[in-house]
């Protein structure tokens, strides 16, 4: 039964016209860009789900934030707001400004971890996973196996397995493992949340061993919201509470500031002690910018800071998930598999269901995100062998994911409910025509870095 879902808590100041390409013109952009859908030019798509980092729309009172911005080298105001804005929020003394979630990830893996290193995860994302295979180090997944049932309700999927995570610090020795990081929500899994028991958990574990316990926490408003809706025991605290709790536990997080944080450019890290702050300064002024810019204007850094309040509004907040459930609900009327319960930033669709004629070592999530573009300009992204097969250590031989997932993301604050209904006709229409695909995709060209193969791959069809 479809949920009720209320109307857009925000009317629309300014528009940017949307244009539906013909059939004729996705064919020949389709194939233009090497069947890899990061290659389309943005004109040539209809409704983009590629991804919501820094695709959202920003508030009036950001962009009067913009306005403010001081845009000193050394020691702008507006660093001391989004600083006391931390405080206030996260409850962090020290941050470190990054331009993306990316350039974040960089400075704490490139400074923090060697090769030989392991890092265990719930389950890390793409640039996440690249970052720590580029310095020789391992991530470890230690995601609670209900993370792979894809169709059960347990509403914790992205929760740590604490038996796995000590298992694997036995196993590896803590003097090899430089921290522990948690992302919230898990967006490799679905975009499925962390409980704040969990949470803790794991940070209790971290004290034990004496390893530092980061939270990967792009998505850490969302992830709030589901502990709220989710875990008996924080029913009754606001976002801003829970959202405060999550950080407590953690010794600092890393961010992109693309999602939550309803920015679209930035990232940072948080940290609580003036050590580590010292420690992870030098690779920042190498890679990011000076300590109080990290490689951001003055005015986004303002912005950022105004973001950093508006992701705790309640009401937003129970817009933004219930539209995500509004799209995972027009689908499942029509019986398009996908990760239930639905995610907080976006759907993902069982793409080895919706595609079993399709072997995975040809891509079926990146076809059907094809055959979705070609019927009715919807962009999203395979998020499945492409993104993260790995290499056995010891054979060379391919390792593919267990997922295979095909993600439609919503930007924040950019789409109506009435563009969520297009959405699902156009994927219901491929669902209807699925068992004429007749094709899979291999790869042409793969960049020479680990893990960043989807990004700038080249495909061509195989027929089956």
């Amino acid at each position: 039964m479809r949920s009720r879902i209320g109307p857009e808590p925000f009317k629309i100041k300014a528009v940017e016209p949307m244009r539906l390409p013909d059939r004729s013109v996705r064919e020949e952009a389709l194939v233009r860009a090497n069947y890899n859908l990061f290659g389309l030019r943005s004109e040539e798509v209809y409704v983009d789900l590629l991804t919501d980092s820094g695709t959202g729309a920003m508030s009036a009172a950001q962009w009067a934030a913009l306005m403010m911005g001081d845009e000193a080298y050394a020691g702008a105001r507006s660093f001391y707001a989004l600083k006391d804005a931390v405080k206030e929020i996260l409850g962090f003394d020290y941050v470190i400004p990054a331009h993306q979630g990316r350039g974040a990830e960089n400075v704490l893996f490139g400074t923090l971890c060697k090769k030989g290193d392991v890092i265990p995860f719930n389950m890390p994302f793409d640039t996440t996973m690249a970052h720590i295979l580029n310095v020789g180090a391992k991530p470890v997944d230690c995601v609670v196996d209900e993370a792979f049932d894809l169709v059960s309700d347990y509403p914790f999927k992205g929760n740590v397995d604490i038996g796995k995570l000590e298992t694997v610090i036995n196993q590896y020795g803590k003097e090899n493992i430089p921290l522990i990081m948690v992302t919230v929500t898990n967006n490799s899994g679905g975009g499925q949340p962390v409980s704040l028991q969990n949470i803790r958990d794991v940070s209790q574990v971290a004290r034990k061993y004496g390893i530092p316990f980061f939270l990967d926490a792009a998505r850490m408003a969302e992830n709030a919201y589901f502990i709220k809706m989710r875990e008996p025991s924080c029913a009754n605290m606001s976002l801003k509470e829970i959202i405060r709790a999550m950080a407590d536990a953690a010794d600092g997080l890393a961010v992109s500031c693309k999602k939550d944080p309803l920015v679209n450019i930035g990232g940072m890290i948080t940290c609580r002690n003036e050590e580590m702050y010292h420690v992870l300064l030098p690779r920042t002024i190498l890679y990011e910018g000076f300590a109080t810019y990290g490689g951001l204007a003055g005015r986004d850094l303002q912005a950022l800071a105004q973001g950093l309040f508006e992701m705790t509004d309640e009401e937003y907040m129970s817009h933004r998930v219930a539209q995500v459930r509004h799209l995972g609900e027009l689908l499942d009327e029509a019986g398009v598999p996908f990760v239930k319960p639905a995610g907080g930033h976006a759907i993902f669709v069982d793409a080895a269901s919706f595609l079993p004629r399709i072997p995975q070592r040809l891509f079926p999530a990146d076809v059907l995100a094809a055959e979705v573009y070609i019927e009715g300009a919807v962009r999203g992204i395979g998020l499945g062998a492409l993104a993260f097969a790995t290499a056995d250590p010891e054979t060379g031989s391919e390792v593919l994911p267990k997922l295979e997932l095909f993600r439609l993301a919503i930007p924040r604050r950019a789409y109506t409910n009435s563009h969520m209904e297009y959405v699902a006709e156009v994927v219901n229409d491929v669902y209807k025509r699925r068992e004429s695909v007749d094709y899979g995709l291999e790869l042409a060209y793969e960049p020479p870095v680990k893990g960043i193969r989807h990004f700038l791959g080249k495909l061509r069809p195989k027929k089956l």
